[in-house]
Protein backbone atom coordinates (compact mmCIF):
# COMPACT_ATOMS: atom_id res chain seq x y z
CA UNK A 1 0.00 0.00 0.00
CA UNK A 2 1.78 3.27 -1.10
CA UNK A 3 2.78 5.59 2.34
CA UNK A 4 0.20 8.41 1.44
CA UNK A 5 -2.25 5.63 1.81
CA UNK A 6 -1.26 3.90 4.97
CA UNK A 7 -0.91 7.92 6.20
CA UNK A 8 -4.43 8.66 5.62
CA UNK A 9 -5.79 5.42 7.12
CA UNK A 10 -3.69 6.17 10.22
CA UNK A 11 -5.93 9.99 10.40
CA UNK A 12 -8.69 8.19 9.84
CA UNK A 13 -8.27 5.75 12.74
CA UNK A 14 -7.04 9.27 15.22
CA UNK A 15 -9.29 11.58 13.76
CA UNK A 16 -12.35 10.13 12.50
CA UNK A 17 -14.01 13.16 10.93
CA UNK A 18 -13.29 14.22 7.10
CA UNK A 19 -12.38 18.02 7.78
CA UNK A 20 -10.39 16.94 10.68
CA UNK A 21 -8.24 14.53 7.93
CA UNK A 22 -8.35 17.18 5.35
CA UNK A 23 -7.18 19.44 7.58
CA UNK A 24 -3.94 17.45 8.54
CA UNK A 25 -3.29 16.50 5.05
CA UNK A 26 -3.37 20.21 3.86
CA UNK A 27 -0.77 19.83 1.59
CA UNK A 28 -2.83 18.08 -1.19
CA UNK A 29 -5.63 19.14 -2.50
CA UNK A 30 -9.53 18.66 -1.59
CA UNK A 31 -10.19 17.12 -5.15
CA UNK A 32 -6.92 14.58 -4.05
CA UNK A 33 -8.40 13.80 -0.48
CA UNK A 34 -11.64 13.25 -1.79
CA UNK A 35 -10.59 10.68 -4.25
CA UNK A 36 -8.39 9.15 -1.74
CA UNK A 37 -11.57 8.46 0.92
CA UNK A 38 -13.68 7.37 -1.85
CA UNK A 39 -11.52 4.53 -3.17
CA UNK A 40 -10.79 3.78 0.59
CA UNK A 41 -14.60 3.06 0.40
CA UNK A 42 -14.89 1.18 -2.50
CA UNK A 43 -12.43 -1.01 -1.55
CA UNK A 44 -13.47 -1.38 1.97
CA UNK A 45 -11.11 -0.25 3.72
CA UNK A 46 -13.13 2.00 5.68
CA UNK A 47 -16.83 2.34 6.40
CA UNK A 48 -18.80 5.80 5.72
CA UNK A 49 -19.87 6.82 8.70
CA UNK A 50 -20.93 10.09 9.77
CA UNK A 51 -18.82 11.30 12.35
CA UNK A 52 -20.40 13.10 15.15
CA UNK A 53 -18.59 16.26 16.43
CA UNK A 54 -16.83 16.81 19.54
CA UNK A 55 -18.52 19.31 21.74
CA UNK A 56 -16.31 22.63 22.21
CA UNK A 57 -16.09 21.46 25.70
CA UNK A 58 -14.74 17.86 24.67
CA UNK A 59 -12.26 19.83 23.18
CA UNK A 60 -11.49 22.77 25.35
CA UNK A 61 -8.50 20.50 27.33
CA UNK A 62 -4.94 19.91 26.32
CA UNK A 63 -4.88 17.24 23.70
CA UNK A 64 -1.51 16.03 21.87
CA UNK A 65 -1.35 17.20 18.36
CA UNK A 66 -0.97 13.96 15.78
CA UNK A 67 2.17 12.87 15.30
CA UNK A 68 4.28 13.73 12.22
CA UNK A 69 5.96 11.37 10.43
CA UNK A 70 9.00 11.18 8.37
CA UNK A 71 7.76 13.42 5.34
CA UNK A 72 5.94 16.14 7.31
CA UNK A 73 9.35 16.46 9.07
CA UNK A 74 11.48 16.95 6.34
CA UNK A 75 8.76 19.75 5.34
CA UNK A 76 8.53 21.27 8.27
CA UNK A 77 12.27 21.34 8.43
CA UNK A 78 12.75 22.63 4.87
CA UNK A 79 9.93 25.49 5.47
CA UNK A 80 11.26 26.56 8.73
CA UNK A 81 14.38 26.99 7.59
CA UNK A 82 12.70 29.30 4.88
CA UNK A 83 10.88 30.75 7.92
CA UNK A 84 14.32 31.76 9.69
CA UNK A 85 15.04 34.17 6.63
CA UNK A 86 11.71 35.56 6.09
CA UNK A 87 11.32 36.32 9.78
CA UNK A 88 14.48 37.89 10.20
CA UNK A 89 13.40 40.22 7.46
CA UNK A 90 9.54 40.71 7.87
CA UNK A 91 8.21 38.81 11.37
CA UNK A 92 5.81 37.05 9.44
CA UNK A 93 5.89 33.46 7.66
CA UNK A 94 2.57 31.99 5.56
CA UNK A 95 1.79 28.31 5.50
CA UNK A 96 1.40 27.46 1.73
CA UNK A 97 0.74 24.27 2.07
CA UNK A 98 -2.38 25.23 3.87
CA UNK A 99 -3.74 28.04 2.17
CA UNK A 100 -2.78 27.27 -1.54
CA UNK A 101 -5.72 24.78 -1.38
CA UNK A 102 -8.51 27.08 0.43
CA UNK A 103 -11.26 28.34 -1.69
CA UNK A 104 -10.78 32.09 -2.11
CA UNK A 105 -13.07 34.18 0.10
CA UNK A 106 -15.15 36.36 -1.64
CA UNK A 107 -16.40 38.77 1.54
CA UNK A 108 -15.17 42.42 1.25
CA UNK A 109 -13.52 43.56 4.46
CA UNK A 110 -16.54 44.68 6.20
CA UNK A 111 -18.47 41.70 6.40
CA UNK A 112 -15.17 39.97 7.27
CA UNK A 113 -14.98 38.99 11.25
CA UNK A 114 -11.38 38.79 12.73
CA UNK A 115 -11.42 37.43 16.16
CA UNK A 116 -8.77 39.17 18.33
CA UNK A 117 -7.16 36.45 20.80
CA UNK A 118 -4.67 38.85 23.25
CA UNK A 119 -4.54 39.56 26.69
CA UNK A 120 -2.23 41.70 27.01
CA UNK A 121 -4.22 45.54 27.01
CA UNK A 122 -1.67 47.20 24.44
CA UNK A 123 -1.60 44.66 22.33
CA UNK A 124 -5.02 43.98 22.19
CA UNK A 125 -5.87 47.54 21.51
CA UNK A 126 -3.11 47.91 18.78
CA UNK A 127 -4.44 45.06 16.85
CA UNK A 128 -8.23 46.01 17.10
CA UNK A 129 -7.23 49.51 16.25
CA UNK A 130 -5.44 48.10 12.93
CA UNK A 131 -8.12 45.63 11.76
CA UNK A 132 -10.80 47.71 12.05
CA UNK A 133 -8.66 50.46 9.99
CA UNK A 134 -8.28 48.01 7.06
CA UNK A 135 -12.16 47.88 7.66
CA UNK A 136 -12.57 44.77 9.02
CA UNK A 137 -15.22 43.78 12.07
CA UNK A 138 -13.26 42.97 14.65
CA UNK A 139 -14.06 40.74 18.06
CA UNK A 140 -11.67 40.89 20.72
CA UNK A 141 -11.44 38.10 23.67
CA UNK A 142 -8.36 37.84 26.70
CA UNK A 143 -8.87 34.03 27.76
CA UNK A 144 -8.81 30.71 26.37
CA UNK A 145 -12.53 30.66 28.07
CA UNK A 146 -13.50 33.39 26.42
CA UNK A 147 -12.58 32.10 23.37
CA UNK A 148 -14.45 28.86 23.68
CA UNK A 149 -17.75 31.20 24.94
CA UNK A 150 -17.43 32.94 21.92
CA UNK A 151 -17.15 30.46 19.18
CA UNK A 152 -20.28 28.80 20.84
CA UNK A 153 -21.53 32.06 19.76
CA UNK A 154 -20.35 31.01 16.22
CA UNK A 155 -16.82 30.71 14.23
CA UNK A 156 -15.82 34.11 12.41
CA UNK A 157 -13.65 34.19 9.45
CA UNK A 158 -10.14 34.06 10.74
CA UNK A 159 -8.57 33.86 14.90
CA UNK A 160 -5.73 36.27 15.51
CA UNK A 161 -4.19 33.91 18.07
CA UNK A 162 -1.45 34.98 20.58
CA UNK A 163 0.77 32.13 22.27
CA UNK A 164 1.05 33.09 25.49
CA UNK A 165 -2.49 33.17 27.50
CA UNK A 166 -3.31 33.67 31.18
CA UNK A 167 -5.21 29.84 30.99
CA UNK A 168 -4.02 28.22 28.43
CA UNK A 169 -0.99 28.10 25.25
CA UNK A 170 -1.88 29.08 22.18
CA UNK A 171 -0.23 25.88 20.38
CA UNK A 172 -2.27 23.69 22.20
CA UNK A 173 -5.64 25.97 21.88
CA UNK A 174 -4.59 25.82 18.18
CA UNK A 175 -3.93 21.78 18.33
CA UNK A 176 -7.67 21.15 20.28
CA UNK A 177 -9.10 23.46 17.08
CA UNK A 178 -7.92 21.81 14.48
CA UNK A 179 -9.15 18.17 15.53
CA UNK A 180 -12.79 19.86 15.59
CA UNK A 181 -14.24 19.67 11.84
CA UNK A 182 -16.12 23.03 12.38
CA UNK A 183 -12.50 24.77 12.73
CA UNK A 184 -10.01 22.21 10.99
CA UNK A 185 -10.23 24.60 8.35
CA UNK A 186 -10.64 27.86 9.92
CA UNK A 187 -7.80 30.07 8.96
CA UNK A 188 -6.26 30.79 12.28
CA UNK A 189 -2.53 33.10 12.70
CA UNK A 190 -0.37 32.88 15.75
CA UNK A 191 0.62 36.21 17.07
CA UNK A 192 3.95 35.85 19.18
CA UNK A 193 7.17 37.35 20.59
CA UNK A 194 8.35 33.54 19.74
CA UNK A 195 10.62 34.08 16.25
CA UNK A 196 12.53 30.79 16.87
CA UNK A 197 12.23 28.73 13.97
CA UNK A 198 11.82 26.03 16.16
CA UNK A 199 8.48 27.80 17.04
CA UNK A 200 7.22 28.39 13.92
CA UNK A 201 7.76 24.91 12.53
CA UNK A 202 6.00 23.71 15.67
CA UNK A 203 2.98 26.12 14.66
CA UNK A 204 3.34 24.79 11.56
CA UNK A 205 2.78 21.15 12.36
CA UNK A 206 0.35 21.97 14.33
CA UNK A 207 -1.81 23.57 11.57
CA UNK A 208 -1.26 27.58 11.66
CA UNK A 209 -1.85 29.41 8.17
CA UNK A 210 0.46 32.37 9.11
CA UNK A 211 2.74 33.06 12.50
CA UNK A 212 3.41 36.53 13.06
CA UNK A 213 6.09 37.91 15.70
CA UNK A 214 5.44 41.17 17.62
CA UNK A 215 5.95 44.01 16.95
CA UNK A 216 4.73 43.47 13.35
CA UNK A 217 4.09 46.76 10.88
CA UNK A 218 1.00 48.44 10.47
CA UNK A 219 -0.39 47.22 7.68
CA UNK A 220 0.91 43.58 8.51
CA UNK A 221 -2.60 42.17 9.72
CA UNK A 222 -4.13 43.09 6.90
CA UNK A 223 -1.91 41.48 4.47
CA UNK A 224 -1.74 38.40 6.60
CA UNK A 225 -5.77 38.21 6.77
CA UNK A 226 -6.05 38.71 2.78
CA UNK A 227 -3.55 35.94 2.39
CA UNK A 228 -4.98 33.31 4.66
CA UNK A 229 -8.34 34.07 2.96
CA UNK A 230 -6.74 33.71 -0.57
CA UNK A 231 -7.95 36.80 -2.03
CA UNK A 232 -6.58 37.21 -5.05
CA UNK A 233 -4.25 39.86 -6.22
CA UNK A 234 -1.82 39.80 -2.82
CA UNK A 235 1.77 38.83 -3.37
CA UNK A 236 3.82 37.09 -0.83
CA UNK A 237 6.30 39.98 0.44
CA UNK A 238 4.48 42.91 1.74
CA UNK A 239 4.93 46.36 1.30
CA UNK A 240 7.73 47.86 3.28
CA UNK A 241 6.55 49.84 6.03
Amino acid sequence: MPEDYRRILGLVEFCGHKEVIRSQLARYADEVVEKWLTEFEATNLIEAIAAKPPTLSQIARKVNAPPMDDADRRLFADEADFADISLTRLGIYVAHQRVRHRPPSRKAPRDTVALVVEDDPDQLALAVLRLTSAGYRTHAVETVKALFESLKEGAPDAIFLDVMLPDGDGFAVLAQLRLHPSYALLPIVLLTVKAEPEHVANGLALGADAYVTKPYGPSTLDYVLRYVLNQPAQSYVPPAE
